[in-house]
Parts: C-alpha cells; sequence; structure tokens
C-alpha cells in the first residue's frame, strides 16, 4: 500500500524520492527492527520506503512536513491501526511528542531517506533528544556520511559529535540514478547505533564539544596551532596540555580519535 509515487519533489525542502526498490529493501532491513519496536520514518514522501517500513513495524509513525503528501499517506493508511501520519516538521516537534502522537514507544528506531540540506541536523536532534532511539538508519549525502563514520585520520568535528552519542557506520552508496529526480551527488546509507549514555558524561558533553571544535578551528593546521586558535591562547599554552596526554601537537587535528579527544578533554578540565 503506498500513496502516488509521481509527486515532483521540491528543491525547497531537499526532495529527492529514493525509488530503486532494491535499496529500499536494505534500507529496511538495515534498520534492525524487532518485535515491538516503534519506528519513526523521517519523511515519508510518495511511500515507497513507508511500505517496506509498514511490513516489519508494529508500529509506524510517520513524520511529514509537506502537506500535500502528508495528505496522500494519511489517505493510503488512513485504515491501518498500526500506522499514523503525523504532519509536523521534525526539526520543530520533539521526539517524546513525535511517540505521542503516533502512539508508539521506546524502544523505536528512526529510518529517513534525509533532505540534504538538514540531514545532520535531523540526526543531531535525535541523537541529543531527552529520549534517542536505538538506532538510527538514514540516507545522506555520501560526502557526509564519510564524515560522520570516519575514523583517526579522517576524522572531523562532525564525526567527534555524532560518536559522542552512537557508533557510526558507512552501509552502502547510493547512485543518482537511484532517485526521482537525481540529485547531482552521490548518497550514503548511515547507520548509528545509539550508545547507552553519551561518551563523555553527559553534563560534561557540551564543554567537550566546544573544545573540539576550538581544536578544529584550522583544521589544516597543526593541532596545537589549530587549538591555539580556537581557544585564543599561545601555542606554548597548547604544548603543555599535549604533553600531559602524550598526544603529538605535530600531528592534523584530523588524527585525533574520539579517545583522544576524551583525553585532551580531561586534561584540559583539570588544567581550567
Amino acid at each position: 500500500m503506498t500513496p502516488a509515487g509521481s509527486a515532483r519533489g521540491k528543491k525547497s525542502l531537499g526532495q529527492h524520492w529514493l525509488a530503486d526498490g532494491r535499496v529500499l529493501v536494505r534500507i529496511a532491513d538495515a534498520a534492525g527492527i524487532e518485535p515491538g519496536d516503534t519506528v519513526v520514518e523521517v519523511g515519508g514522501g510518495t511511500g515507497l520506503l513507508t511500505s517496506r517500513l509498514a511490513e516489519r513495524a508494529s508500529r509506524l509513525i510517520v513524520v511529514e512536513k509537506d502537506d500535500a503528501l502528508a495528505l496522500d499517506l494519511a489517505r493510503a493508511y488512513g485504515g491501518t491501526d498500526a500506522v499514523t501520519i503525523v504532519h509536523a516538521d521534525v526539526l520543530e516537534t520533539p521526539s517524546a511528542d513525535i511517540l505521542r502522537r503516533g502512539g508508539g514507544a521506546p524502544p523505536y528506531v528512526v529510518v529517513g531517506n534525509l533532505p540534504y540540506n538538514i540531514g545532520t541536523a535531523i540526526l543531531r536532534a535525535f541523537l541529543r533528544s531527552p529520549t534517542p532511539p536505538r538506532t538510527l538508519v538514514g540516507t545522506l549525502q555520501a560526502e557526509v556520511a564519510e564524515r560522520i563514520a570516519a575514523g583517526s585520520g579522517r576524522m572531523t568535528y562532525l564525526g567527534v559529535e555524532t560518536q559522542v552519542y552512537a557508533e557510526a557506520s558507512v552501509l552502502f552508496r547510493v547512485p543518482p540514478r537511484a532517485f526521482r529526480p537525481p540529485p547531482k551527488v552521490h548518497s550514503a546509507v548511515v547507520r548509528l547505533k545509539v550508545r547507552p549514555s553519551p561518551a563523555v558524561a553527559a553534563e560534561d558533553v557540551d564543554a567537550f564539544l566546544e573544545l573540539v571544535h576550538a581544536g578544529f578551528a584550522a583544521p589544516r593546521k597543526r593541532l596545537r596551532n589549530s587549538l591555539a586558535v580556537g581557544l585564543g591562547v599561545k601555542p606554548p599554552e597548547v604544548d603543555v596540555l599535549l604533553v600531559k596526554c602524550g598526544i603529538d601537537g605535530a600531528q592534523r587535528p584530523a588524527m585525533l580519535d574520539l579517545d583522544a579527544w576524551r583525553e585532551l578533554f580531561a586534561v584540559y578540565r583539570q588544567a581550567s
């Protein structure tokens, strides 16, 4: 059961419909939906992924911002007790409200073909929610997906920020021809397995990320210089911190993995 799939995507909403049936099945399978799970689909669109998720979920909540698409989805699934269409902007609706309006409850899984322009904002909103999901599976621009899941040597601020909350992996790439209309970039499906608690104490997350953001202030520079720029101090002051935690200040910020940033943060907090 799906609504009509011929609607044209709106550039203002970053709409590109994922139409390849094999890819849709792989995404639905990757969510690892378990009996009793609530599934939240972000952006139901024309319902092509919705129909695959409805086959697997005992409770499916579809969040759709577009007026016409939300109406089409409501008509298609109006007689289905297990599927609820929530006509709302996912970035303006707390996850607890989405679950309440859809008759769902934790544990829940988030799945979606995410708009390129707000994909990371959507992930961030769910990860920082007081009621985060167990797993998120989303289609993003490939370059963004790779930054999210990057390890030492290719790490970015976005990667550290995400990995504080979840273990991230890129599952597979999706070519433009799989979408209608085809985007100008390649896409990839990323899976985030949310940690039971953040990798940094919850009360320290904001301060930790501020330090990491400072560390990436000048990512092409050496770490000692980039961090000095971000913190507004002289490089010798940064050297003292780096020596205490055994980190080579001559390397670039991208070389540090999550554990190294945590070690640096611990020393930084003691010195503050």
